[in-house]
């Protein structure tokens, strides 16, 4: 069930037909096979990795990125891709908790990552794209016929947690084979024909639909660098049945840009979004625009986009009589998938009350990286419990309100409050601080945080910005720094986070 050889019959098939298309170039699904071969050759013999090793991915967006992961794979290594916006402490992080014995980096993060003593000595460590030793893998020879189960692990997902530490799901190839499935079952059915636009991480949620999109010999356009939204409508009209994914940030660019409903976007068959709320007068307004063209997805990294969904012919029904409540949910259950709201004990609500979302699946990770604890909290009697909260009514329909893990969503990016809180901790004159989402028009929230300085102590948002761009990625730190003299708490002294989103609220800073 190794996921390389999808790439391997469709090579067979049409070896000529684009592969991938990028800002260095273009190659075909006969050259793309060639490439995962040789790379795969070249981490077994040339770097002699064991079978099962991980190894991670730091690499913006780039035409390399699908023969790296897949290489991997046809090594019987476990890839561990990561956001290339990370900092670079953070990027260490994840390959030594991993056990990561390298890391294909492109250049700029490469550069950053090169002064952090990561791997232990005759590890290969760092491998750039484009330097002497990532050509040096391509000049190996092809590696043969990797056989895997279909419970051998993939990809190690890294997703933050309310600890501060991310956290990482360890999904198999059956997961990744069941979302693929759940894919063709729910949004759309694919071939040759289609094209796979990525503007966003392919770590993330594009990268992975991209693997149902490969498997059937799509082409797969990548756009690097920042997302340009005139890149977007020229790929949209120049190409035909371009599927790509947007955040909801993302898209609400595109529908606010000067060529959006101009522009012919006919060669859009589907958009489809996730990642944090879509505001409903956005999303009709996307409509208006781009036609019955989008789906709704709801998942997490433990069970990677596939819990549930709002169908594009349910989407674009504009009489329906609950069109705004469909809006506003994130839709019914995926195909072979089970999705319940529960309460504390796991006792499944009726329709209308509210309680923690939970789902099962074959595309439920097997678990925590090396996290039993976080294991026993999040996976019970085979159910993942997603830490959302929120509720189903009578036609099953999901509609989330709040996220119990106190989690901001920023730019389509997850940002978790005790992360940040850490950071903030370790200057010298912070006693105490807490960290909360603010709304925000573009980014759907952005970070605040509360800071109460140690007695006759003077500190500056100047000083408390500096710290955390020292030592966490830029679009986590807080845009706004509030020094307080305290904290509201309650009577077991827990900091109130709701007392200050209503302080914010009533400063007119909400």
């Amino acid at each position: 069930m190794n996921l390389s050889q999808t790439v391997r019959r469709v090579a067979r098939r049409l070896p000529h037909h684009p592969a991938v298309t990028s800002d260095s170039g273009a190659i075909t699904y006969g050259q793309l096979e060639d490439h995962i071969g040789r790379i795969a050759g070249g981490l077994l013999g040339r770097l002699a990795l064991p079978r099962g090793s991980r190894v991670g991915i730091a690499m913006e967006n780039c035409g390399e990125y699908f023969e790296v992961l897949y290489g991997i794979w046809r090594a019987g290594l476990v890839a561990v891709p990561m956001n290339a916006k990370l900092h670079e402490k953070e990027i260490a992080f994840i390959l030594v908790n991993a056990g990561c014995k390298a890391c294909f980096c492109t250049p700029d993060v490469a550069d950053r990552l090169g002064a952090l003593e990561i791997f232990a000595p005759g590890m290969p460590g760092i491998l750039p794209i484009g330097s002497k030793d990532y050509a040096a893998l391509l000049r190996s020879e092809a590696a043969g016929e990797v056989e895997s189960a279909p419970e051998d692990e993939a990809w190690l997902f890294y997703t933050s947690g309310t600890t501060g530490r991310p956290k990482g799901a360890v999904l198999s190839f059956r997961n990744l084979l069941f979302m693929s499935h759940c894919y063709y079952a729910d949004i759309d059915n694919l071939d040759e024909r289609d094209v796979k636009l990525h503007a966003a991480p392919l770590s993330h949620a594009s990268g992975l639909y991209a693997i149902p999109h490969i498997a059937k010999g799509a082409h797969n356009i990548v756009l690097s660098g920042s997302f340009e939204p005139d890149r977007i409508f020229d790929v949209l009209t120049k190409h035909q049945s371009v599927t790509m994914f947007a955040a909801p940030t993302m898209l609400s660019r595109l529908i606010n840009h000067r060529r959006a409903g101009s522009a012919d976007t006919r060669g859009l068959r589907t958009l489809y979004f996730g990642g944090a709320p879509m505001y409903v007068s956005d999303l009709k307004k996307a409509l208006d625009i781009f036609g019955p063209k989008l789906v709704q997805i709801y998942g997490q990294g433990e069970s990677p986009m596939t819990i549930s969904f709002v169908a594009k012919h349910v989407l674009g029904q504009t009489n329906h009589p609950r069109r705004e409540e469909i809006l506003a949910s994130c839709g019914v259950a995926r195909t072979g998938v089970d999705v319940k709201v529960v309460d504390d004990a796991g006792r499944e609500l009726p329709p209308g009350e509210i309680g923690e979302v939970i789902t099962r699946s074959d595309c439920v990770m097997g678990g925590y990286w090396n996290n039993p604890e976080a294991n026993a909290k999040s996976l019970r009697d085979g159910w993942l419990w997603t830490g959302d909260l929120g509720f189903t009514d009578a036609e099953g329909f999901l509609t989330l309100k709040d996220r119990s893990k106190d989690m901001i969503i920023s730019g389509g990016s997850n940002i978790y409050p005790r992360e940040i809180e850490e950071v903030l901790l370790t200057h010298p004159k912070v006693l105490e601080c807490a960290v909360i989402g603010r709304e925000h028009p573009d980014w759907g929230e952005e970070v605040v945080a509360f800071v109460v300085p140690r007695p006759d102590a003077d500190v500056s948002a100047q000083d408390l910005d500096a710290l955390c761009l020292e030592n966490i990625a830029r679009y986590k730190r807080p845009r706004d720094y509030h020094i307080v003299d305290n904290l509201p708490k309650n009577s077991y002294g827990k900091i109130l986070k709701t007392d200050l989103r209503q302080l914010l609220k009533e400063s007119g800073n909400a």
